[in-house]
């Protein structure tokens, strides 16, 4: 519980604060003097002098460097008086009895605060515990430099982060822990996937728009640069975001303001900002298809992280702690596995990297149902079932899933990695571009959208 803190020069209204303090929900300490104001935190502070209010302002000169508010209780309601406290560092002045109402009203206001930020610190903690770099397996000499780098980027606030690597690798992982581990924990982390939102709408989303902006805007609404004002914004996918919105976006990192659409106010913003990509924006950059200032301006420190065929020794660890994880998850028994389970994981290239072996040893503990996990339990299908492959003798896969799939992944090379570009030739739209490059596309390659 947040506390008052006294220091009385005399003992005018002393009856009062046990009763004000409880009803305002704060306990009640004293201290001896001003300096010793310094070592308190998650507290309000008073100095009552009422009678002595001739020693206020030196009092505040000694109380001035304070981590926490105080104010200022007399009993002369004298305006010059509460100029030259709040001039000498007071938050505030209070003439009692007649401010008795304005006092209690000061000090619920701070209770409030004082607890939202405690709750907030608490949060940010179990979210520093969830994501801190321990939690990161893996000791490969790749992993661990890039964990190495991130580290060394923490400390500073107003550094941007390029994070490079194939989808699955743990790129959003390592940006909350940049962001939980670092000096704006008790802030928001607010998280873009610039993917999932149709280029029309991303600009509006992440730089908010005004009444009247556009047909539907029937309010101002505040963008999500404002929303993490203080804290971090990760751009996920950043590599597909389109080409008009990323010179308003580098507008935004080299001014550190937005402006809204249908606005004219520049909106100043202090905000870490983190990007992720699989794409080789060095690439798109030269075939014009990202914006080569914003690429510079987005590698300060670029940080890749491995695919999980180059850290092969990391896959049975990494396998053995999510069996771990999703038996209790599931309060389900935790099998072993054999050592050929663990030898054909390891063979296995994991073109889904992390995020894939998470899944493999989800499915695997929920449908094998014995003690022993073993070769069959992990499928190169998934467990979908095959209905042809290389065996068949035929020159393509032998399902549309795969085949479309294939052309998919064939048609964003040939773009150079621009998705935008592959989904608008392809004749679908980009998430269900995604989700085919992903696994996870629901209609298994019917001819939805394919032209």
């Amino acid at each position: 519980m947040p506390t008052l803190t006294l220091l009385t020069l005399t003992d005018s209204f002393a009856a009062a604060w046990p009763a004000l303090a409880a009803e305002c929900g704060l306990t009640l300490a004293t201290v001896a003097e001003a300096g010793a104001f310094d070592a308190i935190t998650a507290s309000v502070g008073l100095v009552v002098g009422a009678g002595a209010e001739e020693e206020l302002e030196a009092v505040f000169r000694r109380v001035a460097p304070a981590r926490l508010e105080v104010a200022a209780v007399g009993s002369l309601p004298d305006h010059r008086l509460a100029v030259s406290l709040v001039r000498a560092g007071a938050a505030d002045y209070f003439a009692l009895p007649d401010d008795y109402e304005l006092l209690r009203s000061w000090l619920r206001e701070r209770a409030e605060r004082l607890r939202s930020r405690v709750t907030r610190s608490a949060f940010a903690d179990a979210q520093a515990s969830k994501y801190r770099f321990e939690g990161i397996l893996g000791a490969s000499p790749a992993l661990v430099s890039a964990l190495e780098r991130a580290a060394r980027v923490i400390p500073h606030a107003a550094v941007t982060v390029l994070l490079t690597g194939e989808t699955g690798t743990g790129k959003e992982l390592l940006a909350r822990a940049i962001h939980y581990n670092g000096p704006r924990r008790e802030a928001p982390f607010v998280d873009v996937n610039c993917t999932a939102i149709p280029d029309n709408l991303l600009e509006s989303e992440l730089f908010g728009h005004e009444k009247g902006a556009f047909t539907d805007a029937t309010f101002a609404k505040p963008g999500l640069f404002e929303l993490a004002n203080g804290g971090t914004i990760f751009l996920d996918e950043i590599g597909h975001m389109a080409l008009p919105l990323q010179g308003k976006l580098l507008r935004a990192l080299e001014e550190r303001t937005i402006r809204r659409v249908g606005g004219t106010r520049a909106i100043a913003v202090d905000v870490r900002v983190l990007a992720a990509t699989n794409v080789d924006l060095a690439v798109a950059s030269r075939t014009g298809a990202f914006r080569e200032d914003l690429y510079y301006r987005l590698n300060v420190v670029p940080i890749e992280l491995p695919p999980l065929r180059a850290r092969r020794g990391d896959i049975v660890p990494l396998a053995r702690h999510f069996l771990t994880r999703f038996a209790a998850d599931y309060s389900l028994p935790r099998p072993a596995m054999t050592a050929a389970a663990e030898r054909a994981l390891m063979a296995r290239d994991w073109p889904g990297n992390v995020r894939e072996l998470r899944n493999a040893m989800e499915r695997a503990l929920l449908l094998s149902g014995g003690a022993t996990l073993d070769v069959a339990d992990f499928p190169e299908d998934g467990g979908r079932g095959r209905s042809g492959g290389a065996d068949d003798g035929l020159p393509f896969p032998a399902s549309l899933a795969a085949i479309t799939r294939a052309a998919t992944v064939a048609m964003v090379n040939f773009c150079g990695g621009n998705k935008s570009e592959a989904a608008r030739r392809l004749g679908i739209s980009r998430p269900r571009l995604q989700r085919i490059l992903d696994h996870t596309d629901s209609n298994g390659g019917d001819a939805e959208e394919i032209a």
